[in-house]
This record gives structure tokens, C-alpha cells and sequence, in this order.
């Protein structure tokens, strides 16, 4: 700007310098061509006027820009201490907003088998037990003594039956096998309700597991979903097998994952012990083109054998022998010719490792059976160990515990309210999984005879609570609270807990059910339960109440 004014001063003083006016006419000579000249002052008077105008103008407009730029560079930074004001705000509450979530997930994962003695989170719950009679202690009682335990006394005869038939059928098995080719058969398990005593409804349905084996010189290797490989969230609780050979070692060489080229040996594998026909693996029950147990693959061949074996032992019985479930590798139905018939499960299943986890191909008892992501995935199945943890608990109980009649007289009220409005997602698994957790929590006092009123309605409680939050956490996976004599493998006590409720949560309409199915079994307890007991007397029904939970 000065050196505008400096410019504008300068040439106003050449103007005003050259003006002929300071001349005097008499001391000058005035030229010939007087007009000509005044002319061209004008003209050159003009054009410095022009040029002051230019100039002011000029000036005003760099005036106009630097203020322009000024309040500009006001405005940008405001905006930026705005700006680096609520990045910080912003910040502030999502630090805060996580830490609320952490502690959240801590306290529910870190507390939930901490439910027993909470005794304001039982108060707050229960609101779908407002105005639901609830039988007391002398009709749950005449109730158990007539329906649960006239109907229980021919499972030991059974169970004794079925192991027999089992072992019989299974030595056949094993002479129709190639035991250089066929996989190996142990010994079968017996598992579930009928070898814990709490099976209520019939059918009676006997539940074994069977281990097998590759031949040699294959072995099995397990990979679970907590062994340190990502599996997606849909797969929690599964695992894979792959079929490799004893000597290989699947961890320490990568030539079976790198391509090495045409030119390149693996110096610790051969190329013919490395490479396997197609043929070969699938014989091995792999899926195709893999080298991954295959539980269809394994579904036929058991489901061939045992009618081999069936076929070269069915002289010695005066029964016959069917596949109950086309569905299940080892649904099996024994036909007497009086017409009767027994119904038992025999399983195939994998041993992860050295304990009593296993890896079960199919679930002739569960709805689920068809979310089972492929047919290379299988399901880990505590069922050996949970018979073990209630034995163990069972030691330290009041004689008489009221742990096994809870759990039967929710299973027949389950088993009943399914009959009536067809089957939900809730099983009797989930109900089991309810007891074992109020096993681990409450005091074994708590269990005594003349507290059946009182535990069942716990354990309906924590059920509504589970179903309200859609989770019911495995007992075994997840909890470090497990006694160590039961000999649980740690990856699964450090593992991320389970949550067997989750498949529930993107299946509303099987959610809905379920809920459905739990509120109609509570508005029908007592109708179903006085259905099935005996008369009372008149002095016991004077003293009965009806209470709501």
C-alpha cells in the first residue's frame, strides 16, 4: 500500500510541474503549434487521472482481499479450535463408552456362574410367573412318587439290555471290518438321561457313543475353534479333523502349503509319502479332495457296517434290527415279535486328544442337528464329563437330593408343553445345563429333600433369565471354576465362554417359540402336574397353597 501512494504522489507532481500555466507568456516562446501541444496535455492529464483512478482502485481491492484473508484465517482458526474441541469431546466419550463395555463383558463373563446367591437379581426377575399357581411341596411330592418313579424302575433292566447288544453288535462289526483298510472300533460309552437317571419321557431312548480309529499308520489330528485359529463366530464350539499319517509332521513342515515347484524336494517327505491318491482319502472317509473327516462319509460307512454286522449275528436273537432315522448314522430300533419295540443311539465318534472330550458327528437327539456349518465340522461333546461332575456333586449332597427330581419334573413339563404345541429350540440339554450351573452355585444344603418346591423354582427363574437375555453359557467352556479332578482340558477352561443361546439370536422366529413354549409350560404346570397326581388327603389339601414365584 505505501508504495501505491508513493507512485500516485509522484506522478501528481510531474502534472502539476509540466503545467504550462507556470510559464509566463512573456518570458517564454510560445511555439508555432500551441493548440497541437494544450491538446496533448490534455490528453496525457487524462490518462493520469485514469491511471489514479486505476491505482486507488487497485488499492481498495487489496485492501478488500488482506481483510478478506484476515477474517478468513479468524474463521479457520475457530473452526480448528472447534474442530480440536470435539475430536477431544468425541474421544472423551468413546473412551468412556468402552470402558463401560469392557466392564460390562467382564462383569457377565467373568461373574455369570455367580447367579446362586443373588438374591435381588431373583427378586427382579420371575414376571412371567405373576399369577401362575405354582403346586407346593405335598403335590410336587405325590406327583414325583406316582409319575416320575412308576415309570422309571425298567431303565436299569434296559440299560443293561441295550450295553449288551451293543458290545455283541459291535465285535461283529469289528470281524466284518478290513483291519488293515476299515477304521477301528472301540468300546462303546453310554451318556445322556438314561445313564444320569433323569429320563422321564418315553419312548426310553439309550444313548451310546462310539470311538473309532483310522488304521494304521493314520492317525487324527484336532483342530478346535479356541486352539488359536480364527474361526468365524458361527463355528464356535466346532472343530475339525484331518487324517494324516503318524509320522508326518502337520506343524513343522510347510510343503504341504507351499507350492514348491517342479524343480524343488522336500528333503524331510518324499514325494511318495507326501502325496496321497484322491481315491486313497476318500476311502480314509475324508471329504473330497481334502484331507478332513468327512461325518457323511462316516454316517454310510457306520451305517454299512452295523447291517454287516446285524446280518452275521442276527441268528442268535429272536428280534429284529431297523435304522429308526434315515438322518441318524446309528438311530437303531429293536422289533420283538410281541409287538414291543426298544429305540437306542449308537454314535460315531472322534477322541479329541488324550481326554473325554469327543467330536460327535450327528445329534439324534438335538434340533440343531441342521446348523451344523459342513460336514467337515463337528460338534465337541462334555457329555462324558458332565455324567462325571454330577456323580462328583453328588457325593457332597444331603441324602435324597432334590438335584435329578428338579430336573425331571421340568423335562416331563418340557416333554408335555412340546407335545401339545409341537417342538421349540429349547431342549433338555439347555435344561441340564440350567442344573449344572445351580450345582456349582448353590450350597449343597440347598439340596435337601423338603427344598424341591424351592429349587425348581430356581431353576425356572434362571431359565426366564436366560431366554430374557439370550444366554445360557456352556458349563464346561469358559469356566475356570470346574473342579480339577475332572480332569477338563485347559484350552477349554480358557476359552472364550459359549453361549448356547447365540444361534437364537439372528432366529427370531425359533426365539419366539421358544419364549412361547416356556410361558405356556408355566400357565400349564399345575393343570399338567394334577393331572397326573394321585388323591391327596383331605388333610394334606388344607394345608396346600398356592404360591407364585
Amino acid at each position: 500500500m505505501p508504495v501505491g501512494l508513493f507512485r500516485v504522489c509522484v506522478l501528481v507532481i510531474t502534472a502539476i510541474v509540466n503545467h504550462p500555466l507556470f510559464f509566463s507568456k512573456e518570458n517564454g516562446t510560445v511555439p508555432e503549434n500551441t493548440e497541437e501541444i494544450i491538446r496533448k496535455m490534455k490528453e496525457r492529464e487524462e490518462s493520469l487521472r485514469l491511471e489514479q483512478l486505476r491505482l486507488e482502485q487497485e488499492i481498495a481491492d487489496q485492501e478488500a482481499t488482506q481483510k478478506a484473508l484476515e477474517k478468513a484465517a479468524v474463521v479457520v482458526e475457530e473452526s480448528k479450535e472447534e474442530k480440536v474441541r470435539w475430536d477431544l469431546w468425541t474421544a472423551l466419550s468413546m473412551v468412556i463408552f468402552l470402558l463401560i463395555e469392557l466392564w460390562r463383558q467382564d462383569f457377565q463373563e467373568g461373574n455369570w456362574q455367580d447367579i446362586g446367591g443373588e438374591e435381588d437379581d431373583m427378586a427382579v426377575l420371575g414376571k412371567a410367573f405373576k399369577g401362575v399357581a405354582f403346586p407346593d411341596k405335598a403335590v410336587l411330592a405325590s406327583f414325583y412318587e406316582k409319575r416320575i418313579l412308576g415309570t422309571t424302575g425298567d431303565m436299569a433292566r434296559m440299560r443293561e439290555m441295550v450295553e449288551g447288544f451293543a458290545d455283541d453288535l459291535l465285535e461283529a462289526l469289528r470281524s466284518v471290518c478290513n483291519r488293515d483298510a476299515d477304521m477301528e472300533v472301540e468300546d462303546c460309552i453310554g451318556v445322556g438321561s438314561m445313564y444320569e437317571n433323569w429320563r422321564v419321557c418315553k419312548p426310553f431312548v439309550c444313548d451310546l457313543i462310539v470311538p473309532f480309529a483310522p488304521p494304521e499308520p493314520y492317525c487324527f489330528r484336532c483342530q478346535t475353534w479356541c486352539s488359536g485359529d480364527s474361526f468365524p463366530p458361527d463355528e464356535q464350539g466346532y472343530g475339525t479333523i484331518k487324517v494324516c499319517r503318524a509320522d508326518e509332521d502337520v506343524t513343522g513342515c510347510i510343503c504341504d502349503k507351499t507350492k514348491l515347484g517342479e524343480d524343488m524336494l522336500c528333503l524331510l517327505h518324499s514325494q511318495v509319502s507326501s502325496t496321497r491318491p484322491s481315491s486313497e482319502m476318500e476311502d480314509l472317509l475324508c471329504f473330497k479332495n481334502t484331507q478332513y473327516l468327512d461325518a457323511d462319509q462316516v454316517m454310510k460307512w457306520f451305517q454299512i457296517a452295523v447291517t454287516k454286522a446285524w446280518n452275521r449275528i442276527s441268528h442268535k436273537y429272536e428280534f429284529d434290527l431297523s435304522f429308526s432315522l434315515l438322518d441318524s448314522p446309528g438311530a437303531l430300533k429293536i422289533k420283538f415279535k410281541s409287538g414291543k419295540s426298544i429305540a437306542f443311539n449308537l454314535t460315531p465318534v472322534v477322541q479329541y486328544e488324550n481326554s473325554d472330550v469327543y467330536f460327535i458327528s450327528h445329534f439324534p437327539w438335538s434340533s440343531l442337528a441342521a446348523d451344523i456349518p459342513s460336514s467337515t465340522h463337528w460338534f465337541l461333546t462334555f457329555t462324558v464329563y458332565e455324567r462325571r461332575f454330577i456323580q462328583l456333586v453328588s457325593k457332597t449332597l444331603p441324602a435324597n437330593a432334590c438335584h435329578v427330581s428338579c430336573l425331571q419334573i421340568l423335562s416331563f413339563l418340557h416333554g408335555k408343553q412340546c407335545s401339545l404345541t409341537g417342538p421349540s429350540g429349547l431342549t433338555n440339554y439347555h435344561l441340564k445345563t440350567v442344573l449344572l450351573h445351580l450345582l456349582q452355585t448353590c450350597p449343597s444344603q440347598d439340596w435337601a429333600p423338603e427344598k424341591l418346591e424351592a429349587r425348581l423354582q430356581d431353576m425356572l427363574k434362571f431359565l426366564e433369565k436366560c431366554l430374557h437375555e439370550k444366554k445360557l453359557y456352556h458349563f464346561f467352556i469358559g469356566n475356570g471354576k470346574v473342579p480339577a479332578e475332572l480332569g477338563i482340558p485347559m484350552i477349554f477352561q480358557r476359552a472364550e465362554p459359549l453361549n448356547l443361546f447365540r444361534p437364537f439370536v439372528l432366529r427370531r422366529d425359533i426365539y419366539r417359540k421358544m419364549v412361547d413354549t416356556f410361558h405356556e409350560m408355566l400357565r400349564n404346570m399345575s393343570a399338567l402336574i394334577n393331572e397326573y397326581t394321585v388323591h391327596i388327603p383331605l388333610a394334606h389339601t388344607n394345608g396346600i397353597r398356592k404360591e407364585t414365584l
